[in-house]
């Protein structure tokens, strides 16, 4: 099976072999990378149908098996977000029209190194694969040209995410030196005898905030308003949209696999509700859609971690749910918000001469918000039920939740409103229709997730079901414990 395998080697070799096509044939090297993408989307979906038939299963490197030998292991979960990775970055692909080679190197190196990210089944690749997914992320932050301020948030970005590398590795060096290994399935085995004490869960500690950095959770995700108001707009609507989500996935296999302690998942809790409350507060007191938008992301994965905090499949369900749902909305939103910089004062007219762009971004306002029927009302109301089901910390949770959404609708409906006001000012201009093709694209897709919530919603509970056994990733991974399960 060299499925998984390919869908990280494939982008890589584009990636190495990109600038050499570029020069010898440069109207071939423009088709290489979206054919990379296509052939790994037509690869994804086919070990989607194996596990749809034959269940989750993994991939030994070399013959190598665990816990000796490298591992991938292939789920409805790793496979959703890759899905998801590759899908966002084809629908936003770079070297589309201008064919600026580094930027399309940077994004395959995306592409392979967050695959691996979520298919890795040891904490040595994880973080070789995240650290690459990073370096890459550092690059297309700051590839607009000629921008200085967009440099500086860059240089902030890199060092705050070379500090979160730093806890990373602190982490997973602990981890080792307690146990002796860095196989998941192997650590599972460990985990409640080795690493339930103080030194252990520290050690989830400093990886959580390590990898936060990514998934812009409170407190390391200062760098996320400049860096997304600064850089191109498709590299904001990827970072925001799907990368950051690829970090929120290590964290819930850590907490499936290594630590279902109490102190664990409450940690996670805590980070999300500060998140939440600073991003929405922050996106509220923005004065402008940009970083509007940035501070919302930010509130958004917050949203997600409190969902992962919650033990058992539903909180995985609406943890996924909502991670899809911004996954969507939020790269519309992004691509909306090209042409519209500057003070929300200086928008005013901008629908008189932008209907369409005006009425996608009240659609996707209002699902972001969560109004029924669109898709986010869902997404949320599949957190509330986990979570007053949950207990007493996450019944609060679910409170503030609620009370941000209210913060939430206030700050798109002002936005709203600017739109629809008359202005004897010039209104800025129209957004390009390469702009909003992607938006076209995303509510499109919107729609059709509205018409089949119910078979989506039995989808993602299969899949929260199936990574939610913790003995079904055992079994499949460390074949020496097959004779004990």
């Amino acid at each position: 099976m060299m499925g998984p395998i390919l869908l990280v080697i494939l982008p890589f070799l584009g990636a190495f072999m990109l600038p050499m096509v570029y020069r010898h044939y440069a109207q071939v090297g423009s088709w290489v990378a979206p054919l990379i993408l296509v052939v790994n989307l037509i690869i994804c979906l086919g070990l989607w149908h194996g596990v749809e038939v034959v269940g989750a299963q993994s991939m030994a490197m070399g013959g190598f098996t665990a816990p000796l030998g490298i591992v991938f292991y292939i789920d409805g979960l790793s496979l959703l977000f890759v899905l998801l990775l590759l899908s966002g970055s084809l629908l936003l692909w770079l070297g589309a029209w201008h064919r600026r080679v580094k930027e399309e190197m940077l994004l395959l190196l995306i592409v392979g190194g967050g695959s691996g990210l979520v298919l890795s089944g040891d904490l040595f690749n994880v973080y070789v694969f995240f650290e690459i997914v990073a370096v890459a992320s550092y690059g297309l932050s700051a590839s607009r040209r000629g921008d200085a301020c967009g440099y500086a948030a860059s240089l902030r970005f890199l060092l705050i995410g070379s500090l979160g590398s730093s806890l990373i590795l602190l982490g997973i060096s602990i981890i080792y030196a307690l146990t002796g290994t860095l196989n998941l399935s192997h650590l599972t085995l460990l985990a409640p005898e080795l690493l339930q004490g103080a030194a252990g869960l520290s050690a989830f500690a400093l990886m959580l905030i390590g990898f936060s950095v990514k998934a812009e959770l409170f407190p390391v995700n200062t760098w996320v308003a400049e860096v997304y108001a600064h850089a191109p707009v498709r590299v904001s609507a990827l970072l925001a949209g799907i990368v950051s989500k690829l970090a929120m996935v290590v964290v819930l296999r850590l907490l499936l696999l290594l630590y279902s302690h109490e102190y664990a998942y409450m940690l996670l809790l805590g980070i999300g509700v500060a998140g939440l409350v600073t991003g929405e507060l922050a996106a509220f007191h923005a004065k402008d859609l940009r970083r509007t938008l940035a501070y919302s992301s930010i509130g958004q994965l917050s949203v997600i971690a409190i969902a992962f905090s919650i033990p058992g499949p539903l909180g995985i369900l609406s943890g996924i749910a909502l991670a899809f749902h911004h996954a969507l909305v939020k790269t519309g939103l992004f691509m909306l918000a090209e042409n519209w910089r500057g003070d929300f004062s200086s928008l005013r007219g901008v629908a008189q001469k932008a209907p369409l762009a005006s009425f996608l971004l009240i659609v996707f306002s209002l699902s972001m918000i969560g109004i029924p029927p669109l898709p986010g009302f869902w997404a949320k109301f599949v957190l509330l039920q986990a979570g007053f089901a949950a207990g007493n910390w996450y019944q609060i949770a679910m409170i503030v939740f609620l009370l941000s959404i209210v913060v939430e609708a206030a700050y798109f409906f002002r936005f709203i409103r600017v739109l629809y006001q008359n202005s004897a000012e010039q209104p800025p201009s129209m957004p390009h229709k390469r702009e909003l093709q992607p938006a076209l694209v995303v509510a499109v897709l919107l729609l059709l997730v509205m018409l089949m919530i119910d078979p989506i919603n039995h989808n993602l509970t299969t899949i929260a079901t199936q990574a939610s056994d913790v003995k079904a990733y055992i079994y499949n991974t460390l074949p020496a414990w097959k004779l004990d399960y």
